[in-house]
């Protein structure tokens, strides 16, 4: 189980670089309309933070402070910036997910999430259906976005 959900998570947040990167230009990268609030950057922002925080910091003792506010209010991020957060993501979350064993991944994840105790392997499985949730938006923001420029 933690090779498979490694493999999910390294899979897909190097899906993630490549979407960012994909983006024609960076104001594209930050924008929105009244149909989709959320721009392709501040959903990277977002996925970054939570990772960071629910596998770096609470399951690798990273220090992470998490700023959920600021994942959706900065803005004009540049793409170098996205991309190399998103590299030192992938090695936080590769490095946590290597260091737990099979009797950490059963045991309660640290923190009550959606107002209950769950199983780490449990929690860490929902994440990854977060990020490739977030993921397939970004897609489509992008598409959209490179579409109408």
């Amino acid at each position: 189980m933690q090779t498979l959900l490694k493999t999910l998570f390294v899979r897909n947040l190097n899906q993630l670089k490549l979407e960012i990167e994909s983006y024609k230009t960076e104001a594209d990268l930050c924008s929105t309309t009244p149909e989709i609030a959320n721009s392709g950057g501040n959903l990277c922002l977002h996925l970054i933070g939570n990772l960071n925080h629910f596998i770096g910091a609470t399951l690798g003792n990273t220090g992470y402070l998490r700023q959920r506010d600021l994942e959706f209010s900065e803005k004009n991020i540049p793409k170098g910036v996205l991309i190399q957060n998103i590299e030192n993501t992938i090695k936080i979350v590769s490095e946590t997910l290597d260091n737990l064993n099979e009797f950490d991944f059963n045991q309660e994840y640290p923190s009550e999430v959606f107002g209950s105790k769950m199983a780490t392997n449990d929690f860490i499985t929902y994440l990854t259906t977060h990020l490739a949730y977030h993921l397939g938006q970004i897609n489509y923001h992008r598409r959209f976005t490179n579409s109408t420029n």
